[in-house]
């Protein structure tokens, strides 16, 4: 009798979870993003959220928590019920390099989030100012070894993916820059413009049209393969430095906990909003490239990612402000 009981109560849960699922989202669901609005992950979170909407005839909305290098946002997502109704869309820095720069953190980037797919992935552009006596990578080495600590290098804050490109650079080849981080990318892109800075590594969406203008000059990509948006652009490893990739990501992840089957409904809503014909034009004419990977692969690169942050900033003694 107990034995068919527990059977009983196990299909009655099996039930109520898959019923769940099936009318998931019965009310609105919020989208955290742990920037202010206007960057590139709110932009991408805001694409997603009018075609999740669509998909489902529900609200997707945007809330805005930024603060602490998106520890804040991050932060709150994980004490939020683990339930589909808050979802976390965030860039690499809350979820692999925050955590090891901000000893209060009040989260487990490994532990605290269930993956549900990385969104987007972009290289950054290490660029000058048009004006620079600089044209090649080996010619700002020069420029750093016979200048050590006095080439300055912008970036839009301490641990961004920007700041970390140029210690990877200083790091594989033995030079040092003078890092001057700014509040935003906004800022450094335009003192870089200006010629105030020397350098730069900038997400190449946000940089591109300044590339095509003759404003800046761009030196090499930071990815593995040339952009297709920059053909004539050669990889940093073309010319000598490796192991100095870098790859800036957007994705979306849920407090741990999660019904298996919402989020198997949630990743292949974002896979195929991420596909729309539409949206997918637009995202790659900005620079960035699809990933819409599983939640197990997710998971894979961002332990990479962390170990590997976590080493540099360590090796590197990098502390936020």
């Amino acid at each position: 009798m107990i034995k068919k009981t527990l059977v009983g109560l196990a299909l009655a849960l099996a039930a109520t979870l898959g019923a769940h699922a099936a009318g998931y989202p019965v009310k609105t669901v919020t989208m955290v993003v742990p920037f202010p609005p206007g960057g590139s992950t709110d932009a991408i979170a805001r694409v997603m959220a009018q075609k999740l909407q669509e998909k489902f005839h529900q609200s997707f909305i945007i809330d805005n928590k930024g603060g602490a290098t998106g520890t804040i946002g991050a932060a709150f997502v994980k004490r939020a019920p683990a339930d589909g109704y808050t979802l976390f869309v965030s860039s690499l820095g809350p979820f692999v390099i925050a955590p090891h720069l901000i000893k209060s953190v009040q989260y487990d980037a490994l532990k605290d989030f269930d993956p549900i797919t990385i969104l987007v992935q972009a290289p950054n552009v290490l660029v000058v100012p048009n004006t620079s006596p600089d044209h090649s990578v080996a010619q700002l080495l020069a420029h750093l070894r016979k200048n050590p600590g006095k080439v300055s290098f912008a970036s839009s804050g301490v641990g961004s993916s920007d700041h970390l490109s140029a210690e990877l650079l200083w790091q594989q080849t033995g030079t040092q820059g003078l890092h001057i981080p700014y509040k935003g990318g906004g800022p450094a892109i335009n003192d870089l413009l200006g010629g105030q800075v020397d350098a730069a590594f900038v997400n190449i969406n946000s940089i591109l049209a300044h590339i095509k203008a003759g404003k800046v000059r761009a030196l090499a990509i930071s990815s593995e393969k040339r952009s297709p948006l920059l053909p004539d652009v050669p990889t940093l490893q073309e010319q000598g430095v490796r192991g100095a990739e870098v790859q800036s990501w957007q994705a979306v992840a849920a407090p741990r906990g999660i019904p298996a089957d919402v989020k198997a409904k949630l990743h292949d809503a974002f896979v195929a909003a991420l596909n729309d014909p539409a949206v997918k034009a637009n995202l790659l004419a900005q620079g960035f490239e699809i990933v819409g990977d599983t939640p197990e692969q997710f998971a894979k690169y961002q332990a990479s990612e962390y170990a590997r942050w976590k080493a540099l900033i360590e090796a590197r003694n990098i502390h936020a402000d």
